[in-house]
């Protein structure tokens, strides 16, 4: 019985040691992903961006060539005309999304060259009314090589008018100082915002994760509720953005929404094979901060989003 006892412990050790220097030579012959080169990715897109949450990395290009007004108001780039392009690791290939605002004549010639180069277009509508001129959303999904994605959008901006900066421009300075009660802000929507340009952009995620072709996306590559401020002088704002909502989120938060005053401009997909499936809601007003706080808070209280 002890000689069994003696034998059977021997070929587990035996076995376990095999197992041992298995595991240890694939993992020595497996070759290790490589970070994304992100500095000639921002190369070959034209623009230098930021590494945010989630290892993303996210280039605002606000279309700062345009002078859109709505509601008498002159709409700030970064307030509702920033286009935007994410980057994802993704294995040892790179997921590119964006959102791209273009004018009317610069969709089709866009979208061309974009499908040409291999990008597909997940999304194209409006997000605001009556604005003028009319600006268009196109989204846009990739995966391969980090730099192809990014020459190939590239090449479809280009046959827009989206500013690209020169190569040895200086970097921008500081941001105009926001005229708003922020504090207030940050209080009603439990989230921190951050002053882009002079707006006061609020992102928050949702509380359950959100993929795109099998992957988490963090709030970089455009998942997340967005809320965006535009001072106006005298506690007044303009504010723009979008819900993204489950199915059964969309119509609460519409009803109150309305309730409140906050006009409901657009409801769409962004993404081809999101999990869970989500809707984005539109909005626009400009009124007494305060009072776009009361319908924003109630709003949000019917989307299920991360508590901080």
């Amino acid at each position: 019985m002890t000689l069994n006892i003696s034998k059977e412990m021997k070929m587990r050790k035996s076995m376990l040691v095999s197992s041992f220097l298995f595991t240890t030579a694939l993992a020595l012959a497996t070759p290790a992903i490589a970070a994304p080169d992100w500095s000639a990715v921002a190369g070959a897109l034209g623009k230098s961006g930021t590494e945010g949450a989630g290892g993303a990395y996210r280039v605002g290009l606000p279309r700062t060539d345009l002078a859109v007004t709505l509601d008498g108001i002159t709409l700030k780039p970064t307030f509702a005309l920033g286009s935007w392009v994410a980057f994802l690791p993704m294995g040892n290939n790179v997921m590119a999304m964006g959102d791209l605002v273009l004018t009317e004549d610069e969709v089709d010639p866009v979208m061309k060259k974009l499908g040409e180069n291999g990008i597909q277009i997940s999304a194209l509508h409006n997000h605001l009314f009556h604005a003028s001129p009319a600006t268009f959303y196109m989204h846009i999904y990739g995966e391969g090589d980090g730099v192809k994605l990014a020459t190939a959008i590239h090449e479809g901006l280009a046959l827009s008018k989206t500013p690209f900066p020169a190569p040895g421009a200086a970097p921008a300075g500081p941001p105009p100082a926001i005229d708003l009660d922020t504090a207030a802000i940050d209080a009603a929507l439990g989230a921190k915002g951050s002053n882009s340009a002079g707006v006061y952009q609020v992102n928050i995620a949702r509380s359950a994760p959100v993929k795109e072709a099998g992957m988490t996306l963090p709030i970089p590559m455009g998942a997340s509720e967005a809320i965006n401020f535009q001072p106006l002088g005298g506690g007044k704002a303009a504010i723009t953005g979008d819900f993204m909502l489950t199915a059964a989120e969309v119509n609460p938060v519409l009803r109150t929404l309305r309730e409140n005053g906050i006009e409901v401009t657009a409801l769409h997909n962004h993404m081809l094979t999101d999990e869970p499936r989500l809707f984005f809601m539109h909005f626009w007003a400009h009124d007494d901060l305060a009072k776009l706080l009361t319908g924003l808070k109630a709003a949000m209280g019917h989307v299920a989003v991360k508590k901080s």
